[in-house]
């Protein structure tokens, strides 16, 4: 009789055990792979406390995460700051927007040539992300730097077309974001943003020449459909990420690369 009531507790575990797992509610987030990845690995776990199965889908670019969103093929991407979602979402016309405010990248200058910026010469290439956003980020970068000057007009997506003055010369060349490491031996300065830096094994804080303080406005964020603004569980991934727990790890594993913007 104990043996059958045995047979039957463990039956009932195993029915529950795979209701519970029928009944999680899977969530698609898409991500560059540092540190958006890393982070939302870390709160897995806590997620799937709340019955949510969060897979974490790696991209390697700035272009697929927000389409694949608006195709609905991700519930939900975190890899990208404010400007360039709102730039992207009207040029392709997606009806896209944010829900949460996670931290900041500030975006450097790195080289393997020079050790300070007075160093640069005339003539020197410097490499710029060819996105529009981040493209005209790193040009008011390089004239926070006195390196030129850019027509006010341009605002944030400023090219190299809106350079009003270049006394140095500087040879731009305008390549895909995560292609700019890969460059350092071949040009004497790369703006780069944060997560492929630490990607390609720089420590931000040490390596680059020149930084984004924390006061920058380029927060990245979790992007959502428009329509999707009010879903249950994607409350649940937004109060994940604003987490102490998630705080804690920014601060200790990027040591100021990145910046919690919470």
């Amino acid at each position: 009789m104990k043996r059958a009531s045995i047979v039957i507790l463990i039956a009932s575990l195993l029915l529950l055990g795979g209701t519970l797992a029928a009944n999680a509610a899977t969530l698609k987030v898409g991500a560059t792979p540092v540190p958006h990845a890393e982070i939302l690995n870390l709160i897995k776990p806590d997620l799937a406390e709340e019955g949510i199965d969060l897979k974490v889908i790696e991209f390697t670019d700035y272009v697929q995460p927000n389409l694949a969103l608006a195709e609905g093929e991700l519930d939900a991407n975190y890899f990208q700051h404010i400007p360039y979602l709102e730039t992207f979402s009207q040029d392709h016309r997606l009806d896209l927007t944010y829900i949460t405010k996670v931290h900041i990248e500030p975006m450097g200058g790195y080289s393997q040539k020079i050790k300070d910026i007075s160093q640069l010469k005339k003539g020197a290439r410097v490499a710029i992300p060819n996105d529009p956003v981040n493209g005209g980020r790193a040009l008011l970068l390089l004239e926070r730097q006195g390196l030129i000057q850019l027509d006010p007009a341009a605002g944030i997506t400023a090219t190299p077309f809106d350079i009003t003055s270049n006394p140095n010369n500087i040879q731009f060349s305008e390549l895909e974001a995560a292609q700019l490491p890969r460059v350092l031996p071949d040009v004497e300065l790369a703006i780069i943003n944060t997560n492929y830096a630490l990607e390609a094994d720089l420590v931000p804080m040490t390596d680059a020449l020149f930084i984004e303080d924390s006061e920058s406005p380029y927060v990245n964020i979790l992007a959502v459909r428009k329509s999707d603004t009010q879903r249950e569980d994607l409350a649940k991934l937004s109060e994940a990420l604003l987490s102490d727990k998630v705080k804690d790890f920014i601060l200790e594993q990027y040591e100021g690369a990145v910046v919690p913007a919470f």
